[in-house]
C-alpha cells in the first residue's frame, strides 16, 4: 500500500503542476479538490489503522499539514492573475512549479524525520494525498483572495482583457 500511495501522490502532483502552468479562469467549483480530499482522508485513515494512534501521530500529522499550508500560501503569491472578459484568469509560473516540487520534497523529508520513530514510519506516505490537497486548498484560497482584490479600484489591476505577459 505504501508504494501505491506514493505513486498516486506523484501522479496527482504531476497533474497539479501541469494544470497550474495552464492559463484558466478562476472558478468557484471545488469538485476536484473535494474528490481528492475524500480519497486523501480515506488513504490517511487506512494508513493510521496500521499504527498506534496517539498524540504523537496527531502532532506529526498536524505538522505535515502546517507545512502544506505554508507552501500553499507561498505558491499563491507566485500565480499570475489578470482580468479577461470581466473574469479573473490565473496561470502559475515556473516558481509555482518549483515550489510544488519543493513542497513534495519537504513532505518526504518530514516523513523521513518523523518516520525514525517506528510507530510513525508510514504516516507520511499514507497522508501524502491529504498533504497535497491541504496545500492546494490554501493556495486556492490565497489566489481567490487576490483575484477578488483585482476588481477593486486603485489596486493596480491590469487592464481588462490584457494578459500579464
Amino acid at each position: 500500500m505504501q508504494a501505491l500511495s506514493l505513486v498516486i501522490g506523484l501522479l496527482v502532483l504531476g497533474v497539479l503542476v501541469f494544470r497550474q502552468l495552464q492559463s484558466r479562469p478562476v472558478r468557484a467549483s471545488q469538485r476536484m479538490l473535494l474528490a481528492l480530499l475524500v480519497v486523501g482522508v480515506i488513504e490517511t485513515s487506512y494508513g493510521l489503522q496500521k499504527v498506534h494512534t496517539g498524540p504523537a501521530i496527531v502532532a506529526a500529522l498536524a505538522g505535515s499539514l502546517a507545512l502544506a499550508a505554508i507552501f500553499g500560501a507561498l505558491r499563491a503569491f507566485t500565480v499570475r492573475i489578470w482580468m479577461r472578459g470581466g473574469q479573473p484568469w490565473v496561470r502559475g509560473s515556473l516558481l509555482t512549479a518549483v515550489l510544488w516540487v519543493m513542497a513534495m520534497a519537504a513532505h518526504l523529508g518530514y516523513d523521513y524525520v518523523v518516520g525514525q520513530d517506528k510507530s510513525m514510519a508510514q504516516l507520511g506516505t499514507a497522508s501524502l494525498l491529504l498533504y497535497l490537497v491541504a496545500s492546494l486548498g490554501v493556495q486556492q484560497l490565497g489566489v481567490g483572495y487576490r483575484a477578488q482584490r483585482l476588481d477593486s479600484p486603485g489596486l493596480g489591476a491590469p487592464v481588462a482583457g490584457q494578459s500579464p505577459w
